[in-house]
């Protein structure tokens, strides 16, 4: 931009100073974007704003619907032209002089209006490439976050301009897991073996949450929390979420021994899990979106973790009543420190044969 003003400029005679300036998608309001010369930018921003509503370019005269901005600036004459692409108009450029002695020509404006329409084609391009860089973020983010199937869902969404901050509220299924005393273990570790420990397990866990459809909510050092039936609803999602717990602890296993063998410290994780209504969604901006689930669900949740020993899985009593003909579960209770004893069920694994 800043070199299409500055040819504007040369090429126009009576051209002595010169800026371009493009409208914010969500403000609305105009952002000057190049300017020359350097210093004060020249811009009457009455005469931008008229251009703007007119969509249409013309010569400003002294004299002629005088303004402060005009003023303020010493602007004798100028020409102001929108930046037009497909019927839209996405700014403005202008050109003036201060000094009075000469004018600007219909030739000029045909001129000026020309470069603005490649200025116009320019800025689109601009925008476009914003956008493939906010959507490969974006992308990014998704890769980290969600499985390949409920990804693809997402970016189909995005790609139709649904994919929006906003949330829902719906019933879903969340798991908590916690590796069991972390603190106790890795207090006379080096920073880089815990961190080795943790990426070990961590990434087995997340794989195994991932391959039953589950999304990770939130990753917090020692503990994962995870959703399943968002964003994407699923009507298997009280099914998926005990397989992928029985998985975790399948995996942390395999885990264990893999490293057992090569002589480093293991560890275990307890689960809880639970079902219910909560409030789920995208919140943030649209540069930066992040998954959350807010509801008394997610609390109940981590009191079945916190409940549930190294090796072992306990779900709630209403996620029993949608699974108990599938499962092999016992009935227990957990201590609480606010609720007292709180009833629960130990999951042992699937009746064969479960649903898929």
């Amino acid at each position: 931009f800043q070199t299409i003003i500055e040819r504007l400029v040369q090429i126009i005679p009576a051209a002595t100073r010169g800026a371009l300036l493009l409208e914010d998608e969500t403000s609305g309001e105009l952002l000057l974007k190049a300017h020359v010369p350097a210093g004060q930018p020249s811009v009457s921003m009455t005469l931008a704003s008229t251009t703007m509503s007119r969509r249409q370019g013309f010569i400003w005269r002294e004299g002629v619907d005088p303004s402060q901005s005009q003023f303020l600036n010493r602007i004798k004459a100028g020409m102001y032209v929108p930046l037009i692409w497909k019927g839209r108009v996405l700014g403005v450029a202008c050109v003036d002089n201060s000094d009075g002695g000469t004018i600007f020509t219909a030739d000029d404006l045909r001129l000026m209006l020309a470069v603005a329409h490649y200025a116009a084609m320019a800025a689109m391009q601009n925008q476009l490439q914003s956008e493939l860089r906010h959507n490969a973020a974006l992308l990014a983010r998704l890769l980290t976050n969600f499985s390949p199937k409920i990804r693809d869902a997402l970016l189909s969404r995005a790609a139709r301009g649904r994919l929006r901050l906003g949330g829902e509220r719906s019933e879903v299924v969340i798991l908590a897991s916690d590796i069991r005393g972390f603190t106790l273990l890795t207090s006379g570790m080096d920073t880089d073996d815990v961190m080795d420990l943790l990426n070990d397990y961590m990434s087995a866990l997340v794989d195994a949450i991932f391959k039953h459809d589950g999304t990770v909510d939130k990753i917090t050092g020692d503990a994962i929390l995870a959703v399943f039936g968002s964003p994407e609803p699923d009507p298997l999602r009280h099914e998926k979420a005990v397989r992928a717990a029985l998985a975790m602890q399948s995996a942390m296993t395999e885990v264990s021994d893999n490293r057992r063998r090569r002589g480093l410290p293991t560890c275990t994780i307890g689960i809880g899990v639970h079902c219910g209504e909560v409030l789920h969604g995208f919140i943030g901006s649209n540069d930066r979106m992040e998954l959350t689930v807010i509801g008394e669900a997610a609390n109940w949740t981590a009191r079945y973790c916190a409940g549930a020993a190294g090796g072992e899985i306990l779900i709630s009593p209403v996620l029993h009543q949608h699974l108990w003909r599938h499962i092999d579960a016992e009935a227990t209770t957990i201590e609480t420190k606010h609720e007292g004893n709180l009833s629960a069920y130990r999951l042992k694994g699937l009746k064969s044969p479960a649903p898929g």
